[in-house]
């Protein structure tokens, strides 16, 4: 039976026109609030450091990043929701959720979350223990190491502190994003005169002091200042004193009417380290006064705020992974560069040109996307290069490459995308290096961000011109490519490099394209295409055939292209989905979408890349499957506000790869996944008795594109199978 609040196949709206038309009840139960989905992912997250399959350094790892990641959440996502709670725009998430509503959910959940934290951090610190590394308190020492701390607070912190009286003769002082700071009230003993004061504590400081010694003994820094308070305060009593954090909001928004891009975002980045505080976090030792003293001075209307029993910062926890134990990490894995390069003494356009190669990220090395741009910028008979940057990290062999080629006199173009959140003022300072080496920078377009990774180079050669491309589901940064899982797709197809071309001119001179012959682009047509691909595989179930869709992505938010696999679930096409984070769409549910099912991977590498593929009329996999790579995710930013692109996969060997092999054996994995539920609750999933890690298997399996002759040689690469599931009726 159908779900009566399901769109008729036939019904004349648009599916983002019937998501407008319904009301908030009929909207909730069709879609998961978007932010709530995303504190179910960091929960998941946070899951990772209780799962005892991880060495316990790494789990501490997790239980940071679960920290870092909920400060970025709040900096964005929440301080856009006070932002409209605060305008007063009644705009509803599309399940159906006020701003207002919004705001008290996620203030409810995160207390939640932040309580899981705490806990698993005290399990976490008492295993520490037992391995022979400590967080101590002060008084906990022995006295030798009492007097080296002593001295170490003299010596190293007591400098760079600097208290500030807090009353009417000093107006509360600005402190800066994610600032931690003491308040400390004191009395003076000469007069018995009662004093309240501010501490901030510099973020130059590290938050955690190692005591020298072979046992890992460390201290924070706020329990240090109030242990040596008397050196601090000399002449006071300290009567109380606690820790508080805040954090900002950090989002940039653009103006359209903006004249100089750049020194627009210069101004913005100036403005955010002055955004509005969001949220505050009190230790449990603050007194109810301070509590109130802070509340006035730092929050707004909108605001949020949260007493933490325990440890205030978690995401500071990074320190203590660095701590030199192997033995307590994941065991370190070496990256293979591409054997098929190697194959033609390592000459990257050679074996290009010889056939499509795909590179599968993290295990097999970014390097070879290094060494592609590094030897286009030597190469003499290269005449031209294009490259997108969205994110490049701080110490990039990318921009080195493209200076390099630039400086060798070759015609260098590089799209800087200045609106790459947290990322601005690096991507500034490249900006300006490249310009300095005479590359021609563009910023793109004022309202849309420019996602897609492309890179194209031009080379003279006997035949004529041939433009060798690369077009990645990641960033081009050497640091994320360790842990993230990505696809780096290289070819010397001209078709390919003609729609690359026709992206790039859209980019810099707003010239549209006519005929893409491949790729698919947004915010042009991506949209729509997907919705056509859905829609064959409709009508492939209406014709009798097998309907069977598979898309792996970091987030499903979209609410037209939900609506459209709703649709698909009816007529009764298969369909698995592998993301990550958010998720909005509903599974299992009859009438609606008894047919899709959707899992969350979280393990040692993050799942960050997008592949899609359609059964065109057959089961999957098969080897006449529509497949796409991508970078985009199913949002609507990517669709509709941002340059992106889908790559059409037709190379047998490649195609294979990413179908039979990558996906797979993200749909096989049963120690790191988790399966979502129609109540929006995820279950991990059982181990069977064969259990299968899909990261452990690439990284002891060379994936089949980059191996060259080694594949020939040794035959080692398994054949996955797929263990198909019940099919409902």
């Amino acid at each position: 039976m159908e779900n009566p609040a399901a769109p008729s196949p036939d019904s004349d709206l648009l599916p983002d026109e019937q998501t407008m038309a319904r009301s908030p009840e009929e909207s909730s139960k069709r879609y998961f609030n978007r932010e709530i989905s995303w504190l179910g992912f960091n929960e998941r997250v946070i899951e990772e450091a209780e799962n005892s399959a991880h060495p316990l350094l790494e789990r501490l790892r997790f239980l940071s990043i679960s920290g870092s990641n909920l400060d970025e959440f709040f900096m964005v996502r929440f301080a856009g929701l006070v932002g409209q709670y605060r305008q007063k725009i009644e705009e509803r998430s599309a399940d159906g959720l006020t701003a207002t509503q919004q705001l008290e959910a996620i203030a409810e959940r995160t207390d939640l979350l932040l309580e899981h934290q705490q806990r698993v951090w005290r399990a976490l610190s008492s295993k520490l223990a037992e391995e022979d590394i400590f967080v101590s308190r002060v008084s906990d020492l022995a006295s030798d190491s009492k007097t080296w701390l002593r001295q170490h607070f003299i010596d190293q912190i007591f400098p760079v502190l600097t208290p500030q009286a807090l009353d009417p003769a000093h107006p509360f002082p600005f402190i800066p994003n994610k600032g931690l700071s003491l308040v400390f009230d004191l009395v003076r003993q000469s007069d018995n005169q009662g004093i309240r004061e501010l501490v901030m504590i510099p973020s130059g400081l590290p938050r955690f002091i190692r005591l020298p010694g072979e046992s890992a003994v460390y201290v924070s820094v706020e329990t240090v200042i109030q242990e040596f308070s008397d050196i601090l305060f000399p002449g006071y009593v300290v009567k109380s004193s606690g820790l508080f954090r805040i954090i900002r909001d950090s989002d940039i928004e653009v103006e359209e009417e903006a004249e100089d891009l750049v020194r627009y975002f210069r101004s913005a980045i100036k403005r955010r380290r002055r955004g509005d505080v969001i949220r505050l976090e009190m230790g449990p030792k603050l007194g109810e006064p301070v509590v109130a003293m802070l509340r006035e001075n730092l929050l707004h209307d909108g605001a949020t705020e949260s007493r933490i029993n325990g440890l205030v910062g978690i995401g500071d926890l990074d320190i203590l992974v660095e701590e030199d134990r192997p033995d307590l990490k994941f065991t370190p894995y070496s990256p293979r560069f591409p054997e098929r390069i190697r194959d033609h003494g390592g000459d990257c356009f050679a074996a290009i040109r010889d056939k499509d190669i795909l590179v599968h990220h993290p295990y097999e090395s970014f390097e070879v996307v290094i060494e592609f741009l590094k030897q286009a910028a030597a190469d003499p008979d290269v005449v031209a290069i294009k490259q997108t940057l969205y994110r490049a990290g701080k110490q990039s062999a990318i921009i080195r490459a493209l200076i390099d080629a630039a400086e060798a006199g070759k015609s260098v173009t590089a799209v800087v995308e200045l609106k790459a959140r947290f990322d601005e003022e690096q991507n500034l300072l490249w900006a300006s290096a490249l310009e300095r080496a005479g590359v021609q920078v563009v910023y793109g377009f004022i309202e849309w961000k420019t996602h897609a990774k492309i890179s194209m180079v031009v080379r003279k050669e006997q035949e004529g011109y041939r433009t060798y491309c690369h077009f990645g589901t990641g960033n081009y940064h050497p640091i994320t490519a360790k842990i993230y899982t990505d696809l780096s797709f290289f070819t010397a197809d001209p078709r390919a490099a003609r729609d690359a071309a026709q992206l790039f001119n859209y980019i810099t001179g707003y010239v549209e394209p006519k005929a893409l012959e491949l790729i698919s682009m947004s915010p042009r047509d991506m949209r729509n295409d997907l919705m056509a691909l859905i829609d064959q595989e409709i009508a492939n179930v209406r014709a009798g055939k097998p309907g069977m869709i598979w898309a792996k992505m970091n987030s499903l938010v979209d609410p037209a292209l939900i609506e459209k696999l709703y649709q698909a679930s009816n007529a009764g096409v298969e369909i698995d989905l592998v993301v990550r984070g958010i998720c909005c769409l509903r599974p299992d549910v009859p009438g609606m979408s008894d047919h899709i099912r959707v899992k969350s991977v979280v393990g040692r590498f993050l799942e960050h890349s997008r592949i899609w593929a359609f059964g065109n009329g057959r089961e999957l996999p098969n080897d006449g499957a529509k497949l796409y790579i991508s970078s985009a995710d199913w949002m609507p930013r990517n669709l509709d506000r941002r340059v992106e692109y889908m790559m059409p996969i037709t190379n047998k060997t490649v195609h294979d790869q990413i179908l039979d092999q990558v996906m797979v054996a993200n749909l096989i994995d049963d120690e790191q996944s988790w399966e979502l539920n129609s109540d929006g609750s995820y279950t991990r999933v059982l181990p069977s008795d064969k259990p299968f890690n899909l990261h452990r298997y690439f990284m002891t399996n060379p994936s089949l594109s980059g191996r060259g002759k080694a594949l020939r040689k040794s035959n080692a690469v398994p054949r996955l199978s797929l263990r198909r599931r019940q099919k409902k009726a």
